[in-house]
């Protein structure tokens, strides 16, 4: 019985690839008051399962509403304040500094606020498909957002 060699897998093809932060593509979903970058995707890297890129939002601007539909969302600050409003009628906020993670669920409605009135905010932003989904919302904001502390059910405030 003899068996079929195993395909090789071109390695230098098809292994790591390394995308420079001058070489992002600003061809990706975008929502006003925002300047999103794509650097993994499908079209660039053949991702599957994930989006990566980076997020510029300048200082005190606010991007319009949004969500991401079914895709989760991870955003890394880098650089600046970020003040995120979020629900219904963006009612809830929170912050986040450099070294912060911030978790935006499937289908939640926000807005990206930079809280800094003379710093660019510079973040990293990971999605959990390879599509840039983005929905921009016309809503009416709550006047007086109620701020939520960012706790998990291990570290209480």
């Amino acid at each position: 019985m003899s068996q079929q060699p195993e395909a090789r897998i071109d390695w230098k093809s098809n292994g790591v690839k390394v995308i420079r932060g001058d070489q992002l593509d600003p061809n990706t979903a975008q929502t006003p008051g925002m300047d999103r970058k794509a650097a993994i995707n499908l079209a660039r890297v053949g991702a599957q399962k994930i989006w990566a890129g980076t997020v510029s939002i300048h200082a005190n601007a606010k991007t319009g509403a949004h969500h991401h539909g079914a895709l989760e969302s991870v955003i890394y600050v880098l650089k600046g304040r970020a003040r995120m409003r979020w629900g219904e009628r963006l009612e809830y906020v929170a912050e986040a500094g450099p070294g912060d993670f911030i978790f935006v669920p499937p289908y939640v409605p926000h807005q990206e606020i930079n809280a800094s009135t003379d710093e660019t905010l510079e973040c990293v932003l990971v999605r959990s498909d390879n599509e840039a989904v983005v929905v921009n919302l016309d809503i009416q904001p709550a006047e007086k957002p109620e701020p939520v502390a960012w706790i998990d059910p291990i570290h209480r405030s």
